[in-house]
């Protein structure tokens, strides 16, 4: 939000003060719940933790960290599945559906590899179904990826996707109220264009992740 503000003001604002103004307006920031994790049924491929939590990337495609979250509505549910690049952190690509299943983790990552160069991309995932099926692995090794897993039920080990799928539920999902799937899909699109193009992060020197790679280029 500091960021954000001074950027569009083209002021010096503290964090401090950002606070005072948004208490003294009765703006509060949801506090980002953790995600619940369930059991999985025995993996058929499991791969070791390759990425072992180091989050820093040199250069643009180095580092991807993919998972699926589920976005409730009006008794229903969407399932959002995510690629994400650890240099700047931009969301690389991501798709919507009705199922969590082997096709939408496939059409995640085709409309990624369409997009970037992945030849030796590093692909961390969690020990989810469909990251573990034989049909994954072979998608991969077909685009000559690595892939990278997190340890059986230990989340921190993609703390990264974790993080923005808290940052997609604080401050874009929860302040809306959907009763449509086509209302859900209209505000990720919304929302994930915002995160790329215009949300300002101070780890990459206030600009946002495209800015970022651009700038790197």
């Amino acid at each position: 939000m500091t960021v954000w503000l001074r950027k569009i003001l083209k002021k010096p604002i503290n964090d401090k003060r950002t606070y005072r103004l948004m208490k003294a307006l009765g703006i509060q920031v949801k506090i980002r719940r953790k995600r619940i994790f369930y059991g999985r049924k025995e993996a058929c491929v499991v791969s070791g933790n390759h990425l072992n939590r180091e989050f820093h990337a040199t250069r643009p495609n180095e580092k991807w960290v993919t998972d699926v979250a589920y976005l409730p509505f009006n008794q229903k549910r969407l399932y959002l599945s995510v690629i994400y690049d650890l240099y700047n952190n931009e969301v690389v690509s991501y798709k919507l559906s009705r199922y969590d299943d082997f096709q939408l983790v496939q059409d995640t990552l085709k409309a990624a590899v369409q997009k970037r160069k992945v030849k030796g991309t590093l692909l961390h995932s969690d020990q989810g179904v469909t990251y573990t099926s034989r049909a994954y692995h072979h998608l991969l090794a077909k685009h000559q990826m690595r892939l990278s897993m997190s340890r059986k039920g230990n989340c921190l080990d993609n703390a990264c996707i974790e993080s923005f799928f808290g940052h997609l539920e604080a401050e874009c999902f929860h302040l809306l109220t959907f009763n449509q799937g086509s209302e859900v899909e209209q505000a990720i699109d919304e929302y994930i264009k915002f995160y790329n193009t215009a949300r300002y992060q101070k780890k990459q020197k206030n600009l946002s992740p495209v800015q970022f790679r651009r700038k790197a280029m």
